[in-house]
């Protein structure tokens, strides 16, 4: 009979964690065109479309070659992708560092339960890891950086999202199976991603994936609620909460565990 005792919780960090992309990558993406001398301005819209493709450099990638394209763009625009987005994390550091990107309600409480309770925690994202580094750092101190085991970022592996790697890479380095953990995710491509690897995923939705199709997540909620900000269940069963605190993860993941 597998263990499937729940040991450890798995976070996307890019709209899941933080409401980063419409006013935190977007806006440092355009700052980074600017620099450059890139007539791009990715609009709310259009980076709403950009989405669907996951990694920053290959974001780019795809709105020169399928999207918009340009012919005022540099002749070595595909070698320049590396150092314009090396540009755009920079740009994102700093509005991380003016206080320009909390996290979303839920996240600072239940991370502060789950260690008290003795479960361990870890990232998987395609962001970079300069990126998941800078948002813990301004959102939740120095020290934040030792609460996570794990992280799971970036060109670590080489299929990014809707691919599982990015997980079944944060499973084998914690030595768990995926019936041990749950995946917080935000999108579509996300819960393809920790689907993909077997694991019980809860959705939080923003603004740019509340429409996406979120077949197979354990709950679908707005966010992890706050006592005084309770969140809205869109999907799934809360079992009577209001917000996403260790005890309803239990019965969630006791609700989904499969043993063999």
């Amino acid at each position: 009979m597998k263990n499937t005792t729940l040991k450890a919780l798995i976070f996307d960090v890019d709209g899941t964690m933080a409401d980063t992309e419409r006013d935190g990558h977007r806006i440092a993406f355009n700052a980074a065109f600017d620099e450059y001398g890139i007539d791009w301005h990715w609009d709310v819209e259009l980076y709403g479309k950009l989405l669907a493709v996951t990694g920053g450099k290959e974001r780019m990638r795809y709105c020169a070659s399928d999207l918009l394209g340009s012919d005022n763009l540099p002749e070595n625009f595909d070698d320049l992708v590396p150092e314009l987005h090396a540009a755009k994390t920079r740009h994102y550091t700093e509005l991380l560092s003016g206080g320009a990107i909390p996290l979303r309600p839920g996240v600072v409480r239940l991370i502060n339960e789950a260690l008290a309770k003795g479960l361990r925690l870890a990232v998987a994202t395609t962001t970079t890891p300069e990126n998941v580094t800078a948002l813990l750092r301004h959102t939740l101190g120095n020290d934040a950086l030792k609460w996570f085991e794990v992280i799971a970022a970036g060109d670590i592996v080489p299929a990014k999202k809707p691919a599982g790697d990015i997980y079944d890479y944060a499973l084998k380095a914690m030595s768990l199976s995926p019936e041990q953990c749950l995946a917080f995710e935000d999108s579509r491509n996300g819960i393809l991603s920790s689907q993909a690897a077997g694991l019980t995923t809860l959705i939080t939705v923003n603004d740019y994936t509340r429409n996406d199709d979120f077949s197979g997540a354990a709950i679908v909620l707005d966010h992890l609620g706050e006592p005084d900000q309770p969140f809205n269940v869109l999907a799934g069963n809360a079992h009577g909460h209001n917000l996403v605190d260790c005890e309803l993860l239990a019965e969630i993941h006791a609700e989904h565990s499969v043993t063999a």
